[in-house]
């Protein structure tokens, strides 16, 4: 009795200690999300809409693909044909008259698109999402986070979002919040963006360890790769990038700011960027980012020229210039087969004086980038 007693309390406590691996780094330090709620896997697409919304912590296990491409029918509306290149090109669903304000022009047709791609699952606080092995994922919807915090996304694939429309839906979106974590997921196959914050400030969050996978059928510059990977708009985003593979996209590797009187604050580092076919780093009006450490391998133009501020040194005497505004040297960016690393603002520096995340950092050697990065991000690396 007292040895089957022993077996009992051991299995308990294997079910209840179901957590989030590792912890969260960067900016999102400190974030618990579920923290030592029981663990509980949705018996159905409608269980985990409610638990992922309701106000309980919870940590919610996701040991298969929860799909909901079909579950909220097809509709039929207008689009148009912002890109004239081929072949396939994306279509861009007239949502909020965007083809009639922003691509006034433009040829319009009428198609038919899955509507669950363009109502997102809503996550509320305190809420920690694993995936079993690599058999965890959501497809054919996407999350959205709105002012809530302490929320942890771990080891999911999240795809399959209406690819061929640009406003066919985002794989997670975060419209305010603070203490995220997004870390170790897999996204490809989406209709607009795969990571995007709204106007609201995120004000802690870290994306680490993800693959976005560009590699697809339609593209909006029909190449076979998705150019809307990552945008960061919020008034006062605090985001660490990190440690994340992205491949086979064309753009937005992230586009930063963009609306004149907001500032964002992003410190990416040993990023892994292979075969883009344009731009990764975009810093528009409001941008302050800070990228050290990060490989670009066969990418067409690492940062562009616009106008917010960017910092992405490659040379001896740019990596120390740092030292006096965060204590420390930077550490190198390296290019091979790609467009020059041709952003070094001092302005760009001066924000994060007083980072205590980025002034502690530690960033490996962009030489150890692509190996690190290619055994180590994306699913079933964790379990």
């Amino acid at each position: 009795m007292r040895c089957l007693t022993s077996f009992v309390a051991v299995l308990t406590f294997l079910v209840q200690d179901v957590a989030a691996v590792g912890s969260a780094f960067g900016y999102a330090t400190g974030t618990t999300g579920g923290g030592s709620a029981t663990a509980q896997t949705p018996s159905s697409n409608a269980e985990l809409v409610s638990w992922l919304g309701d106000s309980t912590a919870r940590v919610i296990v996701l040991d298969k693909i929860y799909d909901f491409t079909d579950s909220e029918g097809s509709a039929t509306g207008t689009a148009c044909a912002p890109w004239t290149c081929s072949p396939n090109p994306q279509l861009a669903i007239d949502q909020n008259s965007w083809c009639e304000n922003y691509e006034a022009g433009a040829a319009k047709t009428t198609v038919t698109y899955k509507k669950a791609g363009i109502t997102p699952i809503a996550v509320g606080s305190n809420k920690t999402l694993l995936g079993k092995g690599k058999a965890g994922g959501i497809a054919g919807k996407g999350l959205k986070i709105t002012g809530k915090s302490n929320i942890i996304i771990q080891n999911i694939r999240i795809y399959q979002i209406n690819p061929q429309f640009v406003w066919g839906g985002d794989a997670i979106q975060i419209d305010g919040g603070s203490k995220i974590w997004i870390d170790h997921n897999y996204i490809q196959y989406i209709g607009r963006q795969m990571v995007v914050t709204g106007y609201g400030a995120v004000t802690a969050a870290t994306f680490s360890n993800n693959v976005f996978e560009g590699a697809g059928t339609y593209s909006a510059t029909c190449n076979g790769r998705h150019y809307w990977a990552a945008l960061f708009t919020g008034n006062g985003d605090q985001i660490t990038f990190a440690l994340n593979y992205v491949y086979m996209t064309s753009g937005r590797g992230p586009h930063v700011g963009g609306t004149s009187g907001y500032k964002q604050y992003i410190h990416a580092y040993n990023n892994y960027y292979v075969s883009v076919a344009g731009h990764a780093f975009d810093p528009q009006v409001g941008a302050y980012v800070l990228a050290e450490g990060n490989y670009f391998n066969t990418v067409d133009q690492p940062v562009t020229t616009a106008t917010g501020y960017a910092f992405l040194p490659v040379d001896s005497t740019h990596t120390a210039q740092c030292s006096s505004y965060i204590g420390r040297a930077c550490v190198a960016n390296t290019a091979l087969s790609s467009g020059t690393l041709n952003r070094n603002d001092l302005g760009a520096l001066s924000a994060f004086t007083s980072a205590t995340y980025v002034k502690s950092a530690s960033v490996k050697a962009a030489s150890e980038v692509g190996a690190f990065v290619q055994a180590n991000a994306g699913l079933g690396i964790i379990n």
